[in-house]
């Protein structure tokens, strides 16, 4: 009689913290989030509006375990591409889709590097600048910010040149990382992974009219319905969030 009465309460236990936990929320987004996803989720779960925790790698890899089965809730990319490629597969609730945020694409050298005046223009000579080093970015096979470096060098008319001195990284955290420890002399990622950074420094900005604009579309992710998701969607979309995305220099749209 005693065994199953502590085997219910054991039970009993279990059925509430499972119940506590149920409707946490869990957001798959682009690595360049990280900072500001992270400090937004603190305000959020002060309010007492629930938990979130965030996932963050390069879009693609997300998107990918999306597809895969990974229980996330929101899905938070740095392109359209890896939102239309979860939404061609009905991963994604289309009503739920808008483009959050926007970004700029920076060239980056360590903070303590003595570098020339750099215009980004047909002028400028990516394979000389470099000289022995190679270029930072993400992978342009699939991480979205080396999407958006590929189309600016194509349009440069110097992709094919700088195409073999990459330093594909597989996120634009990974790819700031390899210039602040100077394995790079020079990185393209957002002008955000530049801000958080003290061990960089940006010495110039790629022209918008170069590549697609950088846009972050946000969606809840297919079949999981989750009340406090759609909560926390929302309030992404609201003025405490949308402070705390300026303050790490995001375009809020």
């Amino acid at each position: 009689m005693r065994l199953n009465l502590c085997a219910g309460v054991f039970l009993a236990l279990f059925l509430s913290l499972s119940s506590a936990f149920a409707d946490d929320v869990l957001v798959f987004a682009a690595a360049s989030t990280t900072n500001a996803l992270d400090e937004i989720a603190a305000l959020f779960s002060a309010k007492g509006l629930g938990f979130v925790k965030g996932s963050y790698a390069s879009s693609s890899t997300l998107a990918k375990q999306i597809e895969q089965g990974a229980p996330a809730d929101i899905f938070l990319s740095a392109d359209q591409q890896w939102a239309d490629y979860l939404a061609g597969k009905n991963l994604i609730v289309p009503a739920s889709r808008s483009n959050l945020l926007g970004n700029t694409l920076v060239l980056i050298a360590p903070v303590e590097a003595k570098t020339p005046a750099i215009t980004i223009d047909k002028s400028l000579d990516f394979t000389a600048l470099l000289g022995e080093g190679r270029l930072s970015t993400g992978d342009p096979d699939h991480v979205p910010v080396g999407i958006y470096v590929k189309q600016a060098l194509q349009n440069l008319g110097q992709w094919q040149k700088v195409e073999p001195k990459l330093a594909r990284a597989d996120s634009v955290r990974a790819a700031l990382s390899f210039v602040e420890l100077g394995e790079s002399p020079y990185g393209v990622v957002y002008s955000t992974d530049a801000l958080v950074s003290k061990k960089v420094k940006v010495v110039a900005t790629f022209p918008a009219a170069l590549h697609d604009p950088v846009v972050y579309p946000v969606a809840l992710v297919s079949g999981r319905n989750n009340p406090t998701a759609k909560a926390y969607l929302d309030f992404l979309k609201g003025p405490e969030a949308k402070a705390v995305f300026e303050k790490y220099g995001f375009k809020v749209n």
